[in-house]
């Protein structure tokens, strides 16, 4: 279990910080596989998971949901054949907080 995935999300106002530049850096040595995004000025943490059929990706998807829902915090999940795109982010702070890169941990381990 990595350092991120054993903490959990904080409840976030809309005067929450985003994180800094140099904060993100250091959150992303943490999950790798991760890409942070710049969608419509928002910053946003994007990762791809393959599957071999629809019916996994699915199964995924619905996983990423219930997690979702546990940590109270919702991404976008595009779900597609052999394929989910997890999109996490703040939209309170229109921006990254501490609880998408938890979040986006939580995701990695959902493949374990």
């Amino acid at each position: 279990m990595s350092e991120l995935s054993n903490q959990k999300c904080e409840a976030c106002r809309a005067d929450a910080p985003k994180v800094t530049d140099q904060e993100l850096a250091e959150l992303m040595k943490m999950i790798p596989d991760w890409v942070p995004v710049p969608r419509d000025g928002i910053m946003q943490l994007e990762r791809e998971f393959k599957f071999k059929n629809f019916k996994l990706a699915m199964a995924f998807a619905n996983q990423v949901g219930e997690l979702a829902e546990a940590e109270f915090h919702h991404p976008s999940i595009l779900l597609e054949w052999g394929k989910v795109t997890v999109t996490w982010w703040t939209h309170k702070i229109n921006g990254l907080h501490k609880n998408d890169f938890i979040c986006a941990a939580k995701t990695d381990e959902l493949l374990d």
